[in-house]
């Protein structure tokens, strides 16, 4: 047990909005989460979703206030650390969302990195960039270059 003055190991916390059209959020994304968890990959922070109507009537629902049959798909999730995600936050992301959407905001902790973030602490390193590509650019890059390697 880490006694109270002790910060416990930390791995970097990631903030991730997943939107849905036309308020299609049925919870089929958390048996891929679910597996996360379960390998140790991840551990989830914090889980909201956010709706909006065709009439621009935003909602904020937290996992136990989302329809029985998603919160059941989600409840298992919990990382047991609620509040992190702010009303602030969630109405920020409420203000970029389509009419007739949804999204599921999640802060997760990428617990496979824990171990490198403490040693670049301890070393008194810093991470100067950290940048998500798009899976898109990625694909797209690929097939060019299979292209290009098809053509000799």
């Amino acid at each position: 047990m880490t006694a109270p003055s002790e910060t416990p190991a930390l791995g970097p916390v990631e903030f991730i909005v997943i939107g849905f059209d036309g308020n299609r959020f049925t919870g089929e994304i958390a048996p891929a989460l679910q597996e996360l968890l379960d390998s140790g990959t991840v551990r989830i922070i914090d889980i909201a979703v956010v709706s909006k109507d065709a009439d621009g009537t935003v909602t904020i629902l937290e996992i136990q206030e989302l329809s029985p049959e998603v919160a059941a798909a989600f409840i298992k999730l919990d990382g047991g650390i609620r509040g992190l995600l702010s009303e602030a936050d969630l109405d920020e992301i409420a203000i970029d969302l389509p009419l007739a959407s949804t999204a599921a905001a999640i802060l997760f902790e990428h617990v496979w990195a824990t171990r490198l973030a403490g040693a670049v602490r301890a070393a008194h390193g810093q991470l100067l960039l950290s940048e998500r590509i798009p899976h898109a650019v990625i694909a797209d890059a690929r097939a060019s270059l299979l292209a290009a390697a098809d053509s000799f």
